[in-house]
This record gives C-alpha cells, structure tokens and sequence, in this order.
C-alpha cells in the first residue's frame, strides 16, 4: 500500500510542477486581394493587401483572350515619373492594345514613383519604406498564378527607373524570371557616374537615396548592381535599349506634361536619355565582355519620352516571349 501511495504522489508532484505548453506563434500575415475592379472583361483594376508595403497597392491586370489555359504573366515597372493610380504603361505606352492577342497575363502596378522597386532600408520623409522587392517577388506572384491561371514562367519589364529595377530583380530572383527587359535605364548603379544617376533620379522625386540602399558606395549598391552579377543573369533572355538623347520628329509631337514649355520638356528628355544611353552601352559592353548574351537596341535618334517607348513593346516582345 505504502508503494502505491508514494507512487501517486510522486505522480501528482510531476502534474502540479508540469510547465504549461508554450502558445502557438501566431501566423505571419500574408498578402491578399482586397478589392477587384472590372474595368472590361480583359482589365482588372486589383487592390492587394501587403503586409511588406504596410497597406494597399494598386495593381492593373490584363488578361488573355482565353482564360481557361494556364499562361505565363509579363510584369511591366513604370519609371520615377509615374505618380497615377493606373500605370503609364497603359495610359501612356499602348500596353493593353499591344497584349491583345497575346496569351499571357500583364501585371502592372502603379504607385512606385522614386522607389527604384526596392526594399528602402529606412523610412524616407517623402517616399516613405516601401518594400516592393518583396511585394514584387514573394507576395504578389503567388496571388497571380493562384486566382488568374498562371503557371510560374515570369518576365519583367521596365522603363527608366524601372528597367534598372527589372534586371535587378531578376538576378535577385533567377528562379522566378526567365527574362529582363530594360528601357532606357542605367542598369549598373556601383561607381560615382551611375550612383549621381540614380541619386538624382529619386531626389527628383523628393526621397533620398540614403534611405534607399545607403551611403556613397555602401554594400547595398553593389548588392543590387547586375554587372556584379552577371552570373545570375546568364542564360536569361535580356534586352537593353537606349536612345542616344538626339531629338526627333517624334518629340514635337509628344503631349506635354501639365505645366512645361516644350523647349523645357525637350531639354530634360534628351538629358536624361543621353545618361540612360551611356549607362545602358556600358551595361551592355560589359554584358558582351563576359559572353552573357542579350539583344540590345542603341538608336540614334530617342529621348526619354513615351513617344519611344511605346514603340519598343514589339521589339522586345520576341527576346522576352523566347520564356515565357
């Protein structure tokens, strides 16, 4: 009898002094669609919820003519300029008409003005922290193949800010595009010439780079600069296109942003296309000098205008599709 009762106490000893279970972690908050707008039966105006981005971002998605098969999707990056709540890329640049016949769906978010797509080390009094690195890449892909039909092939495309961004992001993430495009951009960002660039680009927007990848010459730059990382871009379908900053026909023609001369509008545009085409060429030489193929496109004639830049979707469209 005494065994049995010092067995049973030694018993209820061990459940009185047992520690309770540690709680479940709660879940980390994820990426969803918080509100789709049909704009037509091929045009969604989508709101995700990004818990990276700390609130909603807009997104336009086009789709093909034939929603029942799986398709691949083209991502398309506005450039610093692009402050609307609809990309320029539809607004400006014929996307959606040139897309039509195309079986792929087109992602196009909006809102990026001054952000080089990127995750902001600090929190900038203008532009904020966004983190549109992981927006781009973890949270929003997911929610296009899962609810539109996507089957994992991606390409991304860019123009200006945005083209350096397009590369950047695909050496970052080889395996979640088959190709780049980059539309008068400066692709390379190390080195004093392409750091100035890239610091004016969003002081023109009211940020500071500091609070993007950090000071002059910091590890950040180097980490998001594809000719340091030219390996990651190898076997990808890449095009590289610039004009020479020369003005033609073309920019008499072009609207004028509220607010500007012409004489104005052609200044700025054929000074920041003839930056664009130095830093594109030298991106390009530097691509040829260590056997990474791309196609490439150095006009004579081309400022940094959307007169140009709606013409370059059919001359990038078979480097990019080669993926997809």
């Amino acid at each position: 009898m005494l065994p049995t009762l010092l067995a049973l106490g030694i018993v209820a000893s061990v459940v009185t002094v047992a520690p309770h279970a540690a709680a479940a972690p709660a879940p980390a908050p994820v990426a969803k669609l918080d509100k789709v707008v049909k704009v037509n039966s091929r045009h969604l105006d989508v709101t995700v919820d990004s818990p990276a981005m700390r609130g909603k971002v807009t997104v336009s998605v086009l789709l093909p003519r034939d929603t029942n098969v799986s398709r691949s999707t083209v991502y398309m990056l506005d450039g610093a300029g692009a402050t609307g709540q609809v990309s320029d890329w539809l607004t400006k640049g014929n996307a959606a008409k040139f897309f039509a016949d195309k079986n792929v769906n087109v992602v196009l978010p909006s809102g990026g003005a001054g952000s080089f797509y990127t995750n902001w080390q600090k929190n900038d009094p203008k532009l904020g922290m966004p983190q549109w690195e992981t927006f781009l890449t973890e949270e929003l892909p997911p929610l296009i193949d899962g609810n539109y039909n996507g089957n994992g092939r991606n390409a991304i495309v860019g123009l200006s800010m945005g083209g350096q961004a397009a590369l950047a992001l695909t050496f970052r993430h080889p395996n979640l595009y088959t190709g780049a495009a980059s539309l008068s951009g400066c692709p390379p960002v190390s080195g004093l010439l392409n750091e100035a660039y890239v610091r004016a680009t969003v002081a023109k927007d009211g940020g500071d780079a500091d609070n993007m990848w950090g000071r002059v010459g910091g590890p950040d730059w180097a980490a998001h600069d594809p000719s340091l990382h030219l390996d990651q871009l190898r076997g990808k379908n890449l095009y590289i296109s610039a004009g020479s900053g020369a003005i033609g026909p073309l920019d008499f023609t072009t609207p004028l942003d509220p607010g500007m001369s012409r004489p104005a509008t052609l200044l700025a545009a054929s000074g920041l296309e003839s930056g664009a085409y130095r830093c594109s060429l030298e991106f390009a030489l530097t691509l040829r000098a260590n056997g990474v193929a791309a196609d490439v496109s150095f006009p004579l004639i081309g400022t940094h205008s959307w007169a140009y830049w709606s013409r370059d979707l059919p001359l990038l469209w078979p480097t990019i599709s080669r993926g997809l």
